[in-house]
């Protein structure tokens, strides 16, 4: 057995070199080392050990899974990480109710006569808090909780109520935030009056019921993180904090159009 020998680049010229070719050995007879060749077996079957016991880790791992079983599985893991606790379950139930009220509310825009801007902003507030419905439906779901149930009326029926929570509507749900009526429900005197209301009266009372219940949203959230043990788990924390950014925008610009109208905004 002799030295390794390494043959010029095809490619030089005067002796440097145009481009450098991979760095096999060969001797002189052209063949690969033997020595080489007698570890390939081994090789392979290291490989083959390895991708087997990979793929069993993947096909067993829940996030590369499908289906309820496996968002399940998702949630158990992630509670093991960040645990969620009672106050956190509360929040996502009653923040359910609050997000049906203001949808049940703003599907009146366009019989009650309201003005485009404001129909604008109802058109808003039902997407972005339906999606926001869905997320916490999920959410309960895949931790094994009682999931509230919305219609496209923005009722509310909850598993084996037996029927619709008129309660969601007038803010009189006592199960989800600790036995009180939630910050910033309409109450039934409340929702009678605006629904009465036609017009630019009905813009003025909607804005301001409005107003007041994303401020009753915010308190929900400031309620939440200041719950022992609340607000770690990663999807709770998240969710909240975009509720209180989210509306706190829009009660800023619920103020804006009430004072371009002359209209007091409720303090």
């Amino acid at each position: 057995m002799g030295f390794p020998a390494w043959g010029p680049s095809a490619g030089s010229l005067r002796g440097i070199p145009l481009s450098t070719p991979p760095m096999i050995p060969t001797f002189r007879s052209g063949r690969p080392a033997r020595a080489l060749v007698a570890l390939l077996p081994l090789l392979v079957a290291a490989c083959a050990t390895t991708g087997g016991a990979g793929a069993r880790a993947t096909s067993n791992d829940p996030r590369f899974q499908m289906g309820d079983a496996a968002a399940v599985a998702r949630a158990r893991a992630d509670s093991l990480r960040y645990p969620y606790t009672k106050a956190d379950i509360d929040f996502m139930t009653g923040m359910i109710h609050h997000h049906a009220q203001a949808i049940y509310i703003s599907r009146w825009a366009e019989s009650h006569g309201a003005s485009a801007e404001v129909q604008r902003l109802t058109a808003r507030i039902i997407n972005a808090q339906a999606d926001e419905i869905t997320l916490m439906q999920t959410w309960l779901k895949d931790r094994l909780q009682p999931v509230p149930i919305v219609d496209s009326t923005g009722q509310v029926t909850m598993p084996g109520g037996g029927g619709h929570d008129a309660h969601a509507h007038a803010g009189h749900d006592m199960s989800a935030m600790g036995g009180a009526m939630m910050p910033g429900m309409l109450t039934d005197v409340q929702l009678k009056q605006l629904d009465a209301a036609r017009g630019e009266e009905y813009d003025r009372l909607f804005l301001t019921f409005m107003i007041l219940h994303h401020r009753g949203a915010v308190t929900m959230v400031k309620q939440l993180f200041t719950s022992d043990g609340a607000g770690q788990d990663e999807t709770v924390f998240k969710f909240a904090n975009d509720v209180e950014v989210d509306q706190s925008t829009e009660i800023k610009r619920m103020f804006t159009m009430m004072l371009a109208r002359g209209w007091v905004p409720p303090q």
